[in-house]
C-alpha cells in the first residue's frame, strides 16, 4: 500500500498559480501520508493564506491562537512534533453517554486552550519558551452512532484494503486528540492533563502514536523517511473549501480526518538504484521535480509520453495513481509526520483531512493494485474521526454535536 500525492491539474483545474499555493509547513501536511510525491502534509495555512515550509526555529514564532472558526491543529503551519491520543467512551446509555462527552469535550477545550494560550497553572508549561501548541479533537464514526450525534453522512469507516495488516490495538478510537508543537516537552505534558481530563469523564485511552518532521530551511519541503520531499502539492484555500472543509451549514469548519499508520522498508528501498526508486515515485529524489517538469513544484504531466509510446512518469508510479486527475480534480490536505518505533518499525504517519473519506478510498484501492511503492509499505493502523468546526471565545467544541 502507498500513500497519496495529490497533484495540480492542468486543462480541467485552474492554472497552477491560481491552485499550488501549499508547501507543507505553512498550513498546515499528509495526510501526508504521501512520499516526495506524497506522504504528507503541507501548504498554505488554509484560510490564512501565508505559504511556507518549514517549521519556523524554535525562538521565532508566536503562539498559536485556540480560538478560532477552524481548529489550528488543521490550519496552522506544521511544528517539528506531534503526539496523536485516542480515548474511549464507556458504554453508556444515550444520555449519560451524551453527558459524559459533553464534559470532556469541555475540559478539554479548557486544558488545550490555557496550554495554547500560555495561561495553563501547571508550572511545567510556565517560564520556559512558548509552548506554541496547536490542536485538533475529533470524534469517531462509531462513537457518533451510538450517541446520535450530528456529524457529516460522510463520516464512515474505511473499508478493509488488500495487504492491510491493521492491529486494531493501535488504531479506532472514540475520540482522537492531535498536539503539535515546536518540541516534546509540552506535547507529553499537554497530554497528562487531557488524560485526566478523559478519565475523570470515564474514558480511557486505546492508543497513542508520536511523530516528528525534520528542520529545514525556510521555504524548502522536508523530506520522508524514503529520502523524498514530501508535501509538494497541497490545496490552496479555494480548493480546500470544495474538497476539505464541509459545506455551508453545521459542518462548514469540520472536516474529516483519515489517519494511516505505514511502516516503511527503508532499508530494501534504498537498495534499489536511484533512477528505479525514482521512477517508482514519479519524482527525483535530488529536488523534488516530477519526471515531467524542470522544477518541484512544476506539476506532474501523467498522460506525458517517451517516443516508445511509454508514459514518462510510468503507469505503476505512486504520482500517476494517486493524482487528482484520475478522481474528477478531488484533493485531500497532508499533513503527514515519520515515526521511529524502533529499527524494523517506522515510516509514515498519514494524516489527510478531506470532506468525504470515500476520497481516500477511491485513491487507495488503485495504489493497492499497481502502486509500484507497494512492497515497500505496509498499512498497520487506520482512523477516521469528524474534525469538529473550531470555537469562539468562551465556547466549547463540539457545540453542533447535539443538534
Amino acid at each position: 500500500m502507498t500513500l497519496m500525492h495529490p497533484e495540480t491539474g492542468k486543462a480541467q483545474e485552474r492554472p497552477r498559480s491560481a491552485v499550488r499555493g501549499v508547501d507543507r509547513r505553512a498550513l498546515i501536511a499528509g495526510g501526508g501520508a504521501v512520499l516526495a510525491a506524497g506522504f504528507g502534509a503541507g501548504a498554505v495555512a488554509l484560510g490564512r493564506g501565508r505559504p511556507a515550509s518549514a517549521p519556523p526555529p524554535v525562538d521565532s514564532a508566536p503562539a498559536v491562537p485556540f480560538h478560532g472558526d477552524r481548529q489550528a491543529g488543521v490550519t496552522a503551519p506544521q511544528q517539528p512534533a506531534t503526539l496523536l491520543l485516542a480515548y474511549d467512551l464507556a458504554p453508556a446509555a444515550t444520555s449519560d453517554g451524551r453527558s459524559a462527552l459533553r464534559s470532556l469535550l469541555g475540559e478539554l477545550t479548557r486544558v488545550l486552550a490555557e496550554a495554547a494560550g500560555g495561561t495553563s497553572a501547571d508550572h511545567r508549561l510556565q517560564g520556559g519558551e512558548p509552548a506554541r501548541l496547536s490542536s485538533l479533537v475529533g470524534v469517531g464514526p462509531g462513537l457518533a452512532a451510538r450517541l446520535g450525534l450530528n456529524v457529516p453522512p460522510e463520516l464512515a469507516e474505511l473499508p478493509e484494503f488488500p495487504g492491510d495488516r491493521l492491529d486494531p490495538a493501535r488504531g479506532g478510537g472514540d475520540l482522537l486528540v492531535q498536539l503539535c508543537a515546536a518540541d516534546r516537552w509540552p506535547l507529553t505534558v499537554v497530554a497528562e492533563l487531557a488524560g485526566a481530563a478523559a478519565r475523570s469523564a470515564g474514558a480511557s485511552v486505546r492508543w497513542t502514536q508520536s511523530g516528528f518532521l525534520p528542520r529545514t530551511p525556510s521555504g524548502s519541503t522536508p523530506r520522508n523517511l524514503f529520502g523524498y520531499k514530501d508535501g509538494t502539492a497541497n490545496p490552496d484555500e479555494e480548493a480546500a473549501r470544495q474538497w476539505v472543509w464541509g459545506p455551508p451549514g453545521p459542518h462548514e469548519h469540520g472536516t474529516v480526518l483519515v489517519y494511516r499508520r505505514i511502516r516503511m522498508d527503508t532499508g530494501a528501498f534504498a537498495a534499489l538504484p536511484e533512477d528505479q526508486r525514482d521512477l517508482a515515485m514519479g519524482r527525483r529524489i535530488t529536488d523534488g521535480t516530477p519526471l515531467t517538469g524542470t522544477a518541484e513544484h512544476d506539476d506532474p504531466d501523467i498522460y506525458a509520453k517517451n517516443p516508445d509510446g511509454s508514459y514518462v512518469i510510468p503507469a505503476g508510479a505512486h504520482v500517476r495513481l494517486s493524482s487528482p486527475r484520475l478522481d474528477g480534480g478531488a484533493r485531500m490536505l497532508r499533513r503527514g509526520y515519520s515515526y521511529d518505533d524502533g529499527p524494523d518499525d517506522r515510516g509514515l504517519l498519514f494524516c489527510a483531512f478531506m470532506r468525504d473519506p470515500a476520497r481516500f478510498t477511491r485513491v487507495q484501492n488503485r495504489l493497492v493494485a499497481k502502486d509500484a511503492l507497494n512492497p515497500f509499505l505496509r498499512h498497520t493502523a487506520s482512523a477516521v474521526v469528524y474534525v469538529l468546526p473550531g470555537v469562539g471565545e468562551g465556547g466549547v467544541l463540539g457545540e453542533g454535536l447535539w443538534g
